[in-house]
């Protein structure tokens, strides 16, 4: 299979797309066409995790052998701690919670970033070459990427990261690693600060080829792919009768995690809904009540995660909005970077809907879930219960474990969650580094670190 940048660009095979991340012209990689999964749906019904993963990629990843593909998968998911890895869990008679945070780092980037960690080390076996990965992150996503490539030869990670704004347990799994390929950046400002100078480097065309430069944040294809397995994992458990009116209700914020889901009824599988939940950041929000896609303030909230107001994958959407014309796609992310806001006439993409909870009410919705249906929820989960209808059928994605943020649950006067995994690194040294967050900066600071041998 071949794949496509948003913004046109020349086709590339899956690997080619994995290791660029982001496409020479600014764009991001999508399929050139999809398979047609319903001849296939039955058979993998009784399928674990892994295999069900297998059986997916198989139709993306064609220049992978079997062996290979077979490897990278299981290797990835063989640390997770429930035999089910994503197990989903009876809440009431109509809604159900999957349960995204069973791997190392306890939140659902670890299902793609545990993978994307194996397919960089396989590429790196293959080529020869050391690879240079860059992201930014708003707490889960440089933990997530920093555990999947942890110790890999031939691999430095940087991961960029708005300081104090994540929370203190977010920030000790990237600087408490005590790896010598990792090398964790605290800059002052955003997560938005930190993915606009991401994009910049990736836009210096020499500097990417100089240090074989990749992606682990959304924009990389592989993650998005991987990130549609769970989904598929979930559906493919429902009562048959209940699998086209079960909604889908998905806590977002750079728009990656639904459209991973939404990918899935391009290639025959009938979803019904799926619903965007975001914090007081409600860029998303927004956009799907309005039609307008506009920045506003970032705003530090109890859902850090979700702290963010460029929604880099929206672009990936938008293509399919605009009948795959990649001009019409240019031009608009040309308009949205010179103002600020683009506004559409008739916005209108059907099976979505959204909601926004405030930080006033993120606390009373965990108390809520917790009272009601005696199940504890991290906030960023918590503001997927805003306005759900209790009487249709939704399966509401647990994107986090809820240790991972003990002081909303102090402030909430409710007994404070705890992980062994988490406690562990309260023992560990910790390491970081302060950079501006310039292209200048970041490129002078990966250059001095990858000629250090």
């Amino acid at each position: 299979m071949r794949f496509r940048s948003t913004r046109g660009g020349e086709k590339v095979s899956f690997c080619e797309a994995v290791s660029q991340g982001l496409a020479p012209d600014g764009g991001l990689y999508l399929p050139q066409e999809f398979p047609d999964l319903n001849s296939h749906l039955d058979q993998w019904i009784g399928l674990d995790y892994p295999c069900l993963c297998r059986e997916f990629l198989r139709f993306f990843a064609t220049d992978l052998s079997s062996e290979d593909l077979e490897n990278c998968v299981h290797s990835a998911y063989i640390n997770f701690s429930n035999r089910h890895t994503a197990p989903m869990v009876d809440l009431s008679k109509n809604w159900k919670c999957l349960e995204l945070f069973h791997g190392p780092t306890l939140a659902f980037k670890d299902f793609a970033l545990q993978l994307l960690g194996n397919l960089y080390e396989l590429q790196i076996e293959r080529e020869g070459k050391h690879l240079c990965v860059l992201g930014a992150t708003s707490g889960d996503t440089g933990a997530a990427a920093i555990s999947g490539l942890l110790g890999k030869k031939g691999v430095k990670v940087f991961i960029l990261y708005p300081k104090g704004k994540v929370s203190p347990l977010q920030e000790m799994q990237m600087t408490c690693t005590e790896a010598g390929n990792v090398f964790p950046i605290a800059i002052e400002g955003t997560f938005d600060d930190a993915q606009r100078t991401v994009k910049e480097l990736f836009a210096d065309l020499e500097f990417r080829a100089e240090v074989h430069l990749s992606a682990v944040n959304s924009i990389n294809l592989a993650r998005i792919l991987a990130q549609s397995v769970y989904y598929l994992y979930a559906w493919l458990r429902l009562p048959v009768d209940e699998r086209e009116v079960t909604s889908f209700v998905v806590p977002t914020g750079n728009f990656g995690n639904v459209f991973a889901g939404w990918l899935l009824t391009k290639m025959g599988v009938k979803i019904s809904e799926f619903r965007v939940a975001t914090n007081q950041n409600d860029v998303l929000h927004r956009l799907f009540n309005s039609g307008e896609y506009s920045l506003d303030e970032v705003k530090p909230s109890l859902a850090p995660s979700m702290d963010i107001q460029i929604a880099s994958n929206f672009e990936r959407l938008l293509f399919y909005f605009l009948n795959g014309d990649a001009s019409k796609v240019n031009e608009v992310m040309r308009i949205f970077r010179e103002n600020g806001r683009y506004c559409f006439e008739n916005f209108d993409i059907s099976g979505f809907s959204s909601v926004s909870a405030s930080d006033g009410e993120i606390p009373n919705l965990i108390q809520m879930v917790k009272r009601e249906y005696d199940y504890l929820v991290d906030p960023h989960t918590a503001c997927a219960f805003k306005d759900l209808d209790s009487e249709k059928k939704a399966v509401i994605l647990a994107t986090a474990h809820p240790a991972k943020f003990p002081a909303v649950y102090r402030e909430a006067g409710m007994e404070i969650p705890v992980s062994t995994s988490l406690e562990k690194l309260k023992d560990r040294e910790s390491r970081s580094y302060e950079v501006q967050v310039d292209t200048s900066s970041i490129r002078s600071f990966i250059l001095d670190r990858i000629s250090e041998k």
